[in-house]
């Protein structure tokens, strides 16, 4: 996995801690062992594939350059469906959770293929993402759950969406947002956002994003299409591009 980064503008943001809330639910699954990780293609601590789980270390250290002295929230997109950026994202979000001073919590944005509840061993019983956009869970606490990942965090999608942009530029989806962001200093966020190219919700997600990272998989995009689907953000958001050779 190639990483390649530019420099970045790091203006903050402000945010409104009272309104958050953000308790997360109680019920933890079990932790899994090394190999069983290695399946479900989650990096850990003693990953036998060091080169990922190196990859993934060096990214975070980057974006953590970019993101100066706060937390951030970052934005996964892959330029076209299939070049494994829910992997990148996941990953992504396994490394901030790798430092013990830090946790991470995973928004699973893909309505149409969510895939990161399977993989972290979640059984959304609560609902998901969509649940509470929809104004069917009143609470984010509810739909934030533990994952088989110490200090990780997921909130899935709940369920499969058609039409999701209104739904991403809605106050609700800034509000969830900002709460997470705001009850723990030490709180990053990872939005895994559908493809750039394939609907307008990467460029609408990038709104509620500090840093954005593309993902374009490797021998599956060209040059044309990494620049097209770029220009659809704000330069001094995009952190960089991952070359992922890992569907």
């Amino acid at each position: 996995m190639n990483i390649h980064t530019h420099p970045h503008d790091d203006g903050a943001q402000g945010v409104d801690p009272s309104a958050a809330r953000s308790i997360v639910r109680a019920v933890e699954p079990p932790l899994l062992s090394p190999r069983a990780l290695e399946d479900r293609r989650l990096i850990h601590r003693n990953d036998s594939t060091r080169l990922q789980a190196d990859a993934f270390r060096d990214l975070r250290t980057r974006l953590l350059a970019l993101g100066g002295d706060r937390n951030f929230v970052t934005l996964v997109a892959p330029v076209v469906p299939g070049c494994g950026a829910s992997f990148v994202a996941r990953n992504l979000a396994a490394a901030f959770a790798f430092d013990e001073t830090k946790t991470a919590t995973l928004i699973d944005c893909d309505a149409l293929r969510p895939a990161q509840h399977g993989a972290l061993g979640v059984d959304a019983v609560n609902g998901g993402l969509m649940d509470y956009l929809d104004d069917r869970v009143n609470e984010i606490a509810p739909v934030q759950y533990r994952t088989v990942l110490p200090r990780m965090y997921l909130v899935p999608t709940g369920g499969v969406r058609e039409i999701t942009g209104e739904s991403f530029s809605s106050l609700r989806m800034r509000s969830l947002v900002d709460s997470l962001r705001s009850t723990h200093g030490n709180r990053y966020l990872v939005l895994d956002s559908p493809a750039v190219l394939k609907s307008p919700d990467a460029r609408i997600l990038s709104d509620l994003a500090d840093l954005v990272v593309l993902v374009a998989g490797y021998g599956r995009v060209t040059t044309e299409q990494i620049e097209k689907a770029a220009a659809n953000f704000e330069p001094e958001k995009l952190a960089g591009v991952v070359f992922n050779d890992i569907q």
